[in-house]
């Protein structure tokens, strides 16, 4: 993985969690806020932690913001400050800028003045508990498109001590196999299987990432019975 720099401007909830994860992955990260209290408490979480007005382009730059790979504005509960944070870090020459957006006004106009990514925080997580509710067992979903996505669930017991070519998933449920994680008998380390061989078997235990169709994946529950 390339090592970034990254400014993350605004450390709420979701800027805070961004940053610290963003940390965690081995990346560097600026922390920018307005507020001490929210500064303070990062200052030995992340790189650097710093206390400035995201709307004043002269902090920006002696933050370093122009030199980074990356800025997140998580800026929400102010738009017009949200707004203008992100036309700054542009003006600065910042070639990837990921920006939070809380209504879907706002997401608009973020797009048209030329973020790389909107992020619907709120949003994104309800539509990913939506689906956990529908498909049973689900523990994690990624949308792709309007008609397709992820889901990780663990391996079904009709799935377990048989190979992918006796499966036949994508024949028999119109689902794709892409990963496989397990943890190793005797190992708390987790090991994924990324696009496993059709002799590969599936164990009790494992985790699959199956992608599909939204409509095959909620059905799998039913599809699974039918099978029976």
């Amino acid at each position: 993985m390339k090592k970034q720099t990254f400014a993350v401007i605004g450390l709420g909830r979701f800027g805070s969690a961004m940053a610290r994860t963003l940390t965690d992955l081995g990346q560097d990260v600026i922390g920018i806020d307005s507020n001490a209290e929210r500064v303070q408490k990062h200052a030995d979480l992340i790189r650097s932690a710093i206390e400035l007005d995201a709307n004043d382009e002269r902090a920006l730059r002696t933050a370093g913001v122009q030199d980074v790979d990356v800025a997140v504005i998580s800026i929400g509960e102010n738009i017009e400050a949200s707004l203008l944070a992100v036309m700054l870090v542009k003006d600065l020459g910042v070639p990837r800028i990921i920006a939070k957006a809380v209504t879907t006004l706002h997401g608009r106009i973020l797009e048209r003045i030329g973020v790389t990514r909107v992020i619907f925080p709120e949003r994104e997580m309800a539509i990913r508990v939506a689906h956990s509710l529908v498909v049973a067992n689900v523990l994690d979903y990624i949308e792709l498109s309007r008609d397709f996505s992820i889901i990780e669930m663990p391996a079904p017991a009709e799935f377990t001590g048989r190979s992918l070519k006796q499966l036949q998933l994508r024949n028999k449920y119109g689902l794709t196999l892409i990963a496989i994680k397990r943890k190793p008998s005797g190992s708390d380390r987790e090991v994924t299987n990324v696009a496993p061989a059709a002799d590969d078997e599936i164990l009790a235990g494992d985790v699959l990432a199956l992608l599909g169709s939204n409509e095959r994946l909620t059905q799998l529950d039913r599809l699974l019975k039918l099978d029976q």
